[in-house]
């Protein structure tokens, strides 16, 4: 009952926040950059911002029809508690007529994490350039219903149409994968040039512990993080944006800093090494992550996965997927965590690793896990959702670098400590 109602005030409430924040964006003019899709969107930022710099204003951590309204006024939630909503709404009218932002241009993350939103952003942003590189499915359980309507036949189609406003609000240049035929049907509803990315300008991408290497199109490319392959379409779009806006571009992409959660190494106890790909999954991220884990280094791997969540009807068959990724990927130890991994993967695990996949309902009984069995030396994977980024923070060598993990707002503290973490 209280979902349900939450869902049906979603956007008048929004509407809301999204009246002043229309009114702010006319007194400020800017030139408006959207980065969207399903996956890979804040790194495709980082990238941007890396070449842009002091030029732009970013939408860092808003990418939603409230997190980009606050954004524009200059709002925040800190606690993500109810009574926050009533200094929120106060303020909004009054940030109206603050100060514009000195930047000219706004690069903003766009999602569409149910119907409507992506007619209710573009709207409100009317881009000058959308940039839309990934379709897949992400939040799927808030498009089963128009696809039980008929409107579509699948759920991705019913994401990608979403997506697609944002191709009709552009103006004037879309920069899109053209490896997608879910993005390519959306194509024909824009009136803006197009600009086509496509894997065949990658020639090869090479990754270890030491970074990463692409070579796009004749140059190379280098960072000192840990990519997957999907990257090249982001690297490929940056610079193509950039040439578009006639500024000079960095190749080196020397001032690059990869978003938390997504692939960064760090050093954990008992000298392990962790690869924490744990800000959020979805099948397509994490087949990519995986697949970029299994080309480096050699040694004792071990997983361990979180459940990929808000899928829906595609539940079953988006995990029973991963596990056979995993399966593929023959790892020494398997971690599960959550009960849709378990669900729908553990019985398939099971079958090729033995003893040798464990499963928890709980983030601390996967930690308490870990400390007892890893010998040392062991190369531990982490994707998928469920507080993993609190079972890492345990991890760490170095408690420092806790600081460059996911989800470092005082209200996620508080959730963790709920944890036991």
């Amino acid at each position: 009952m209280f979902q349900s109602f939450k869902k049906a005030l979603y956007f008048p409430l929004a509407y809301y926040f999204r009246f002043f924040a229309k009114i702010k964006l006319s007194r400020w003019k800017p030139r408006i950059i959207m980065v969207t899709g399903s996956s890979g969107k804040t790194t495709l930022l980082h990238l941007i911002e890396a070449q842009l710099g002091d030029k732009a204003r970013y939408s860092h951590h808003a990418n939603s029809s409230y997190g980009i309204p606050f954004d524009i006024l200059d709002l925040s939630r800190k606690t993500l508690l109810p009574f926050e909503w009533i200094t929120l709404f106060l303020f909004a009218p009054l940030r109206v007529f603050s100060k514009v932002p000195k930047e000219k241009i706004y690069v903003v993350e766009a999602d569409c994490d149910r119907p409507g939103e992506g007619r209710f952003l573009s709207t409100l942003l009317a881009p000058e350039v959308t940039i839309w590189l990934s379709s897949s499915r992400t939040h799927s359980m808030n498009f089963d219903r128009i696809v039980e309507q008929g409107k579509f036949k699948s759920v991705e189609e019913a994401i990608a149409f979403e997506y697609g406003y944002f191709l009709e609000a552009t103006n004037k240049l879309t920069i899109v994968n053209s490896d997608s035929k879910l993005i390519n049907n959306q194509l024909l509803r824009t009136k803006a040039k197009v600009i086509r990315i496509s894997s065949r300008n990658l020639k090869s991408h090479e990754a270890s512990w030491k970074g990463t290497d692409f070579k796009i199109n004749g140059k190379t490319f280098s960072f000192q993080f840990l990519l997957p392959e999907a990257t090249s379409y982001s690297i490929s779009a940056t610079l193509a944006l950039v040439k578009y806006l006639d500024l000079p571009s960095d190749a080196s992409f020397s001032k690059f800093a990869i978003p938390p959660g997504r692939s960064s190494v760090f050093k954990g106890i008992k000298n392990t090494v962790i690869v924490d790909s744990s800000y959020n999954s979805n099948f397509e991220s994490a087949s990519e992550i995986i697949n970029m884990f299994n080309k480096i280094g050699s040694g004792k791997k071990w997983a361990v996965t979180g459940d990929m969540l808000e899928q829906g009807k595609e539940e079953e068959e988006e995990h029973k997927k991963l596990a056979n990724l995993i399966v593929a990927s023959n790892y020494e130890k398997v971690v599960l965590l959550g009960p849709r991994i378990i669900g729908h993967g553990f019985e398939t695990l099971k079958r090729h690793y033995g003893d040798n996949v464990v499963a928890f309902m709980f983030p601390r009984e996967v930690l308490d896990y870990l400390k007892d069995n890893l010998e040392g030396g062991e190369m531990i994977l982490f994707k998928g959702a469920r507080f993993l980024e609190g079972v890492i923070e345990n991890l760490l060598e170095n408690k420092e670098d806790a600081a460059k993990l996911a989800r470092r707002d005082r209200v996620w503290e508080i959730r963790r400590k709920k944890w036991d973490l």
